[in-house]
């Protein structure tokens, strides 16, 4: 059983569709009891990193996520469930679950490429180059595309932390991965067959980060 964490951050019944179509069950919930049996976790998320950790605190999931990693429960954290697992934030200035050392950057004002301006948010389909072998992106390869919308990005202090590179006006770290933890900058439920490709290898993944 797949949990999905309830944080009121939205886009939760498009991760549960996604799982649905590849047969594999799944409950969302904000209550960490209902939590404990499940074998692994996905933490996705769509909206201001402060409401989102103000709201991860009042039901007890903050805890119930640092205990989790504790124990070694394979996470997957998915755009702001990204970026909240790192220590601190630029929206809001927000102090965040501090599960994978690093912070959270915005994008700068004024960025351009050769097509010209670029808009903030970032929102459309992007690559991503993987510097590195990870269970949960076997078979993906670097010409897949994937959908991304999201104002700031995961900045992680260690550098093998950061195995997903995409450019965009800058290269900013688009997939992180650490012990039992990995997650991804733009949405798998939104990306075809790359995106459930993921969802799968995640659904099978032991969570040991080789």
């Amino acid at each position: 059983m797949v949990g999905i964490i309830d944080y009121r951050a939205g886009n939760l019944t498009s991760v549960a569709r996604a799982l649905q179509h590849l047969s594999i069950p799944a409950i969302i919930t904000d209550n960490p009891a209902k939590l404990a049996d499940c074998e692994r976790i996905i933490f996705p998320g769509v909206g201001a990193a402060g409401q989102a950790m103000a709201d991860l605190k009042l039901t007890g999931m903050d805890n119930f996520l640092k205990e989790a990693k504790r124990k070694g429960v394979p996470i997957l954290g998915i755009c702001l469930g990204t970026q909240i697992i790192m220590d601190f934030s630029e929206e809001n200035e927000t102090p965040c679950l501090g599960l994978i050392p690093g912070v959270v950057k915005r994008f700068p004002e004024g960025m351009s490429d050769a097509s010209g301006r670029l808009k903030v948010p970032h929102m459309g389909w992007n690559r991503v180059e993987f510097t590195r072998f990870h269970p949960v992106f076997e078979g993906i390869t670097n010409e897949a595309e994937f959908y991304f919308v999201h104002s700031y990005f995961p900045v992680p202090q260690e550098n093998s932390h950061a195995i997903g590179w995409t450019d965009y006006g800058l290269t900013f770290c688009s997939v992180v991965a650490a012990g039992n933890i990995v997650a991804v900058q733009f949405h798998p439920e939104k990306s075809g067959k790359p995106g459930l490709e993921i969802l799968k290898n995640f659904s099978n993944w032991s969570g040991q980060d080789a």
